[in-house]
């Protein structure tokens, strides 16, 4: 299989046109139409999860963040009608890696779906790279700050290897785009900024590191 999907949503509708849609692509759907339903524990967890913000019996976003912390390595995107960038923030800031706005097209979401799933396998071969109090082992997926272990969600990890493989040289945002998310993007690259954001708080003091050249790109500095 492709991949195990878990659909979070309560309407029958959308959920029969993606079963379809998923099944077609060669993914493994799952589906769950209360934040309760979705909580309960799987014994093969999914690689991605699609998580309908308006849930009937718990906030969408407490069952991102709660499945954030059942499903750790799973990619988590946010389907929300709330086009408020506050209410996108609040999502991406409660685990979420990636958002798409209600009403969207079908082959939008399957090409972000494709472009979450397409991460690179890991090299185990790969030296940990060190820059300041930061150090990262890329094979064994573990990021620390002074020898604190942080936890990153899937594309912050994505993101702050590409930076730190550059570090000291601007890496532009269509690279970014193009390696971290999917050659053929298309949209806003919105998310971008607010994986940004988010990386620097989770990194804390060297988050400082990460400088925006505005309108060209990230640049991880050395210290």
């Amino acid at each position: 299989m492709a991949g195990r999907i878990l659909v979070v949503e309560d309407d029958t509708t959308i959920w029969r046109g993606l079963h379809q849609a998923l099944g077609a692509q060669g993914y493994e759907p799952d589906w769950a139409d209360t934040g309760a339903g979705a909580l309960v524990p799987r014994s093969i967890p999914p690689d991605l999860v699609l998580l309908d913000l308006g849930l009937p019996d718990i906030d969408g976003v407490e069952v991102c963040r709660r499945l954030r912390a059942l499903y750790p390595q799973a990619t988590i995107v946010i389907l929300t009608a709330r086009s408020d960038e506050i209410d996108v923030v609040i999502g991406l800031d409660a685990g979420a890696d990636d958002y798409l706005v209600k009403p969207f097209r079908l082959a939008e979401l399957l090409a972000r779906i494709r472009a979450h799933l397409r991460r690179r396998s890991p090299d185990a071969d790969l030296e940990t790279v060190s820059v300041g109090a930061l150090s990262m082992d890329v094979g064994a997926h573990r990021v620390f700050v002074d020898e604190e272990e942080l936890e990153l969600r899937p594309k912050e990890f994505d993101l702050l290897a590409l930076l730190l493989s550059e570090a000291g040289r601007v890496v532009t945002r269509e690279r970014i785009m193009h390696e971290v998310w999917d050659e053929h993007w298309f949209g806003s690259t919105k998310t971008l900024d607010m994986h940004i954001s988010s990386l620097r708080k989770r990194l804390g003091p060297t988050g400082d590191l990460i400088t925006t050249l505005r309108g060209i790109g990230y640049r991880f500095e050395k210290p």
